[in-house]
């Protein structure tokens, strides 16, 4: 079963998703910010990281850098209200990485997650 970690400050939001992804048959571990992520992406292989941009702690950016260094084969994607901000040339972001501006639909989120692990 392939493993997404998901990072959203939004307690809603993050209910939600994990919840969308699970009916999905993934297995989700969430953390409710980049920090918290970042330590658990430190512990257990995951094979996409789902990431918030703009949280406390440690933004989705920065934490999507670190996540590819700690496993360069790692999935990134990010959802966020602030797609230009992701866009930015200059960011740290992974270049492949894949961006969700919300708001989406729960069914396209999932088919975007399956099309970035089926290329896997």
């Amino acid at each position: 079963m392939q493993r997404i970690l998901l990072a959203e400050d939004d307690n809603d939001m993050r209910r939600f998703l994990v919840k969308a992804l699970e009916n999905a048959g993934y297995h989700v571990a969430s953390c409710e910010n980049g920090l918290a992520a970042y330590d658990r992406l430190r512990e257990e292989p995951f094979e996409l990281l789902l990431t918030d941009i703009v949280m406390p702690e440690m933004d989705g950016i920065e934490l999507a850098r670190r996540a590819t260094e700690l496993d360069p084969d790692i999935k990134v994607m990010f959802i966020t209200g602030f797609a230009a901000v992701a866009l930015n040339p200059d960011s740290d972001a992974p270049k492949e990485a894949k961006i969700l501006s919300k708001p989406f639909h729960l069914r396209d989120l999932v088919s975007e997650v399956q099309k970035i692990l089926v290329a896997a």
